[in-house]
């Protein structure tokens, strides 16, 4: 059973939700859209509706698990084809690259939104995505776009213990980003780059690897990351060799191990904090 704490979030945000009465749901696949997915039908039924989008940058296996979601849900959903590739600006890969893709999402969402006769459009933003950098929260402001899940006050954990009362298998799903983060800022970013980082990803989850990131550094040099409770499995199990071989069949050259392992959004850390506020604001 969920804390009284965390039941009085729940139930705020079923409320949220009727108050809405109908809503397009940008869902990915992750944890937090995956719930809010989830609610959101139990609550409206057909009155919400799940988008994935489609494109380049959305790993194959996000989508593919994707519409099996909101399929064993029960869940309304379309597909919708995003092109943030033929955006010129995204393709330069700026520090606020997020925005350009958001914009582009939303304003799909929109339209649909639209066409369908709903209400709201709706994302997966928890109380967590305030303190990280995240320049499509910009996007977000700029169009007509709610945010349930933090309306009601719900963090990561919040979201995983309720997707876990609630019987929904990839709760403790680790984070995931679209693959346009796997390139350094100012590493112009292709089509091509982008199904081999895909290719790359597929590969290691195959050998059973949950937490880790493949950075595409150059066209010879590909930086693997892995988390620390994996770390021991590149040695142990004789990946190494399977890794590397794969990995220079994509086309690379330096196969690299991060010594600092795993962590989400670490592209950032060549950031200053000066320089993140100013992308964040659009200045």
């Amino acid at each position: 059973m969920l804390h009284p704490d965390l039941l009085s979030k729940y139930d705020k945000l079923k409320s949220i939700l009727r108050e809405m009465e109908s809503v397009a749901i940008g869902f990915s696949g992750g944890i937090d859209s995956t719930l809010l997915v989830r609610v959101a039908t139990e609550v409206l039924g057909d009155n919400a509706l799940a988008v994935i989008g489609r494109s380049a940058t959305y790993p194959t296996r996000e989508f593919e698990e994707a519409v099996q979601l909101a399929r064993s849900f029960g869940s309304r959903y379309r597909v919708v084809n995003t092109e943030e590739t033929d955006n010129l600006k995204f393709r330069e890969n700026p520090p606020d690259r997020c925005y350009f893709c958001k914009s582009e999402l939303f304003g799909k969402l929109n339209v649909l939104a639209d066409e369908e006769g709903v209400r709201w459009v709706a994302d997966g933003t928890i109380t967590d995505d305030l303190g990280d950098f995240r320049p499509g929260m910009r996007a977000k402001s700029e169009q007509r776009v709610r945010s349930p899940l933090l309306e009601a006050g719900l963090s990561k954990d919040d979201v995983r213990t309720i997707a876990r009362e609630l019987g929904i298998t990839t709760w403790d799903k680790p984070s995931f980003a679209c693959l346009s983060s796997r390139f350094p800022y100012g590493t112009g970013i292709t089509k091509e780059n982008l199904m081999k980082i895909d290719e790359a990803e597929s590969f290691m989850r195959d050998l059973g690897f949950r937490f880790f990131r493949v950075r595409h550094h150059d066209e010879r040099t590909v930086r693997l990351e892995i988390g620390s409770q994996e770390f021991h499995r590149l040695f142990d199990n004789g990946l190494r060799g399977e890794i590397v071989e794969q990995f220079k069949k994509l086309g690379f050259i330096y196969v690299t191990l991060d010594l600092q392992g795993y962590r989400s959004g670490s592209m950032n850390e060549v950031l200053a904090a000066d320089s993140k506020e100013a992308y964040l604001k659009g200045t």
